[in-house]
């Protein structure tokens, strides 16, 4: 028994030594740990198939965010979901006649890397965009590698109001704001798993609540399109599919529907928003 016991504390010098060790063994290695809300958090950099050097969030060993490196795309956007998200934003500002004395008003639940918040300040002044992170070690995160602060600094959009960073729940956000916004953007994940009523009927009326009229939302649905891991997509549907005149979604990977992916779905009341190619729901 003697024995066991000093085997079992050796181990357990040996355990902590090496958990203490970890992020300085990381950084050698040029990968980034950090600690947040939903777990261990990794920053590193990798190549697209392109060869374009590209930045990676990695929150509790699933990837969250991804951005450009090289300074003159670092605003651009490098998933594909997130350009469907734009090219929305973008028709509407168009079609609506947006303007800085009118601007489109946005609302992101979820920062992680601020992909999507960066390239509307950097390319989309008529656009007016709140923010909702719930962790502020995540937007520190995005602050110190993905460009935030670079991005602030350039743009301006902070100073001038365009772009709002708020640390709050999302969800709790849209119950409470009062003036209703013209795109809900749900990006917000823990884990692989999508934060607050994304699938239920309460969240679609929510959703519907706080939006103008014509009002559009998105969503990174992430999931399969069929078998059982479609579920959460199947849930989607319905819940939105009741709220909302058109439904649709463009899945990351057409020809591979078993394959999870991050679909964009589009829910909206206004006719021709969801985009051509999309798998209609409704």
């Amino acid at each position: 028994m003697r024995e066991l016991l000093i085997a079992l504390a050796v181990l357990t010098v040996v355990c902590t030594v090496f958990l203490a060790a970890m992020p300085w063994l990381l950084r050698k290695r040029n990968v980034e740990m950090r600690r947040t809300k939903f777990g261990i958090t990794l920053v590193f950099d990798a190549e697209n198939l392109d060869g374009t050097p590209v930045r990676l969030l990695n929150v509790n060993g699933t990837f969250q965010s991804g951005c450009y490196v090289p300074e003159d795309l670092r605003f651009e956007l490098a998933c594909e979901y997130h350009r469907e998200m734009a090219r929305v934003i973008e028709r509407l500002v168009r079609t609506r006649s947006a303007s800085a004395e009118r601007p489109l008003r946005v609302l992101v639940m979820g920062g992680g890397g601020y992909s999507l918040p960066k390239y509307l300040a950097a390319y989309v002044p008529a656009a007016r965009v709140d923010v909702v992170e719930i962790d502020p070690a995540i937007t520190q995160i995005a602050r110190e590698f993905f460009f935030l602060d670079e991005c602030l600094e350039k743009t301006g959009a902070e100073k001038d109001g365009r772009l709002r960073l708020v640390n709050d729940d999302a969800w709790a956000h849209v119950r409470a704001v009062a003036e209703p916004y013209d795109v809900i953007v749900n990006d917000a994940f823990s884990g692989n798993r999508p934060l607050g009523p994304l699938t239920t009927e309460e969240g679609a009326r929510t959703i519907r609540e706080h939006l103008a009229e014509d009002g559009v939302y998105l969503a990174n649905v992430r999931c399969a399109r069929e078998g059982r891991r479609a579920r959460v997509l199947r849930e989607v549907e319905e819940a939105f599919g009741r709220e909302f005149a058109h439904v649709g979604y463009v899945p990351e990977w057409p020809d591979e529907p078993k394959k999870p992916g991050n679909n964009a779905l589009v829910a909206t009341d206004a006719a021709g928003v969801v985009p051509a190619g999309a798998v209609v729901v409704r």
